[in-house]
């Protein structure tokens, strides 16, 4: 039995490297057991990923780099390490929602290949806020910011989250993760953005549940135009949570 367990929590982390980075790893299994176990493994994915690029904005730090150049080399990094997954879907959703259309109809906007000026504009300003963000962001913050972003996906795919369509990775992964195992992640998620703010202990939890509040916000909205979530949405939420956890993290650069 404990092997069995121990295969697929690798199997399943395996699947949520493959979906959610660049990184040469293949999945074994792509069923949605182990779907379940890559969603809710999502956050440390999302973890690992802001390590690199913590190493990445602090490296060009220590060699002279300004700071909104570092910024903005980690954010671009960031989209090539996800192949600018997430911002495709940020920009689908919104051209979506900004249709005013539902259903089916909306689901075809997200499904086009060309990207309309709702989706440019939320790409456009996604980057720009995570990059003026930060320039004022330790390597700590990076990492719970990418952490944050990724629990957004294990919260999408809680249970009770239907899929708007039957096929696709939404369908894949939607209403997979029991609601103890998101909120097993959430605290986690907290624990670790505690140490991002030191001298305001209360201020990385609040960060994290803004965050998630945002998400359960979108997600809502969503179901209620679409019928349910897409791949798409889920990019959509994951760049949404590490936006304002970005944001939220680094107002304690405004304090005296």
């Amino acid at each position: 039995m404990f092997d069995g367990f121990r295969l697929a929590v690798f199997d399943g982390f395996r699947l949520a490297v493959t979906t959610l980075t660049v990184l040469p790893v293949r999945a074994a299994r792509w069923d949605r057991p182990t779907a379940a176990v890559a969603m809710s493994l999502a956050p440390l994915v999302g973890a690992m990923l802001g390590v690199i690029l913590a190493g990445v904005s602090e490296g060009l730090r220590a060699l002279g780099s300004p700071a909104l150049v570092a910024a903005a080399v980690t954010v671009a990094a960031g989209a090539l390490l996800t192949r600018g997954l997430h911002l495709d879907g940020l920009a689908d959703t919104v051209d979506a929602l900004g249709s005013y259309r539902s259903g089916a109809d909306a689901l075809q906007i997200m499904k086009k290949p060309d990207i309309g000026p709702f989706g440019v504009a939320a790409i456009g300003l996604t980057l720009l806020i995570q990059s003026a963000a930060l320039t004022e962001a330790t390597a700590l913050t990076v990492v719970t910011a990418w952490a944050t972003g990724r629990l957004a996906i294990t919260i999408a795919c809680r249970r009770g989250v239907p899929p708007a369509r039957e096929e696709g990775l939404g369908a894949m992964v939607a209403s997979t993760v029991p609601l103890p195992v998101v909120l097993t992640a959430a605290a986690l998620v907290a624990a670790l953005a505690t140490a991002a703010t030191p001298d305001r202990p209360w201020q990385g939890p609040a960060a994290v549940a803004a965050a998630s509040i945002t998400v359960v916000l979108l997600l809502r909205h969503c179901v209620r135009r679409f019928g349910g979530i897409t791949g798409d949405v889920l990019g959509a939420a994951t760049e949404s949570a590490t936006t304002v956890t970005l944001v939220a993290l680094t107002l304690s650069h405004g304090y005296a």
